[in-house]
């Protein structure tokens, strides 16, 4: 099992591939455990990508404390130097691009290129989705709760038209298996606290690496006007939309080659 000590706790990690290095960070609640993943998709066939289970979450210690974006920020960085990579491309998703930021920022000289996906700069430019305000929803009642939000596509009236496919949905989104290890919710809950304060927007401008901004048309929990306002607010930065909601990496089979385009340009 490759494990890290990084910032006096033990991270759990995956990598694989070849080629530039890249850093994933996923988003909230990521668990390597939890399959397909990152490590599914192509990004293995252009780069060596390293992901790592975040602090609180999957096989990370998660002890009962007060977490901060820039521990999660810390951490990333941490692992860098785990890895032995002086630098490296970025791609932070939902949550992860909320770490990213924050990582891009203070650890400037790490990062050679950044996708921000599905995320938000918080403060003055705007939030994702308040996950902290639905923590007492669990399993279906969550899942119908998000669902039309993941993707605005996905109302009432869709629901009802497409009971099926709906039922799935449901019943994939409300999929909890680690739910009851121990530090489970205490780590996922300080997951939530720190993601609450994450705010950005005033120093995004201090961000000086080629950066992309990658967003989902119909995502109502990072949404367009969000990632719109915030790819004005990063020097130089590039907006992209792809067919989606919040998983249009999923939805669009045109993004994540796009992505990796974008970190592959000279």
């Amino acid at each position: 099992m490759p494990l890290a000590q990084v910032n006096g706790i033990e991270l759990y990690y995956e990598r694989a591939g070849s080629g530039p290095p890249l850093l994933f960070v996923s988003g909230t609640g990521g668990d390597l455990r939890n399959k397909p993943n990152q490590f599914d998709g192509p990004l293995p066939r252009s780069f060596d990508m390293a992901s790592h289970d975040q602090r609180g979450l999957g096989r990370w210690e998660k002890p009962d404390v007060p977490y901060s974006m820039a521990d999660y920020a810390d951490d990333a960085a941490g692992l860098l130097d785990h890895l032995g990579w002086e630098t490296a491309h970025v791609i932070g998703v939902s949550f992860g691009g909320m770490v990213a930021q924050e990582l891009a920022l203070r650890h400037p000289q790490r990062v050679r290129r950044l996708v921000l996906a599905c995320t938000s700069p918080g403060g003055a430019g705007g939030s994702s989705f308040a996950f902290h305000e639905i923590e007492h929803l669990r399993g279906e009642a969550r899942a119908r709760h998000m669902i039309p939000i993941s993707d605005i596509r996905r109302d009432a009236a869709w629901a009802a038209a497409n009971p099926d496919q709906y039922e799935k949905l449901v019943a994939l989104s409300a999929a909890e298996p680690f739910a009851d290890e121990p530090g489970h919710a205490a780590g996922a809950r300080r997951q939530l606290e720190a993601r609450a304060k994450h705010d950005t927007w005033d120093r995004l401008p201090e961000i000086r690496c080629p950066v992309l901004i990658a967003a989902g048309r119909y995502d109502g929990i990072a949404p367009m006007a969000v990632q719109t306002r915030m790819a004005a607010q990063i020097p130089g930065a590039k907006l992209q939309v792809f067919e989606g909601g919040h998983l249009f990496m999923i939805q669009d089979r045109t993004a994540t080659p796009a992505m990796a385009a974008f970190l592959l340009e000279s």
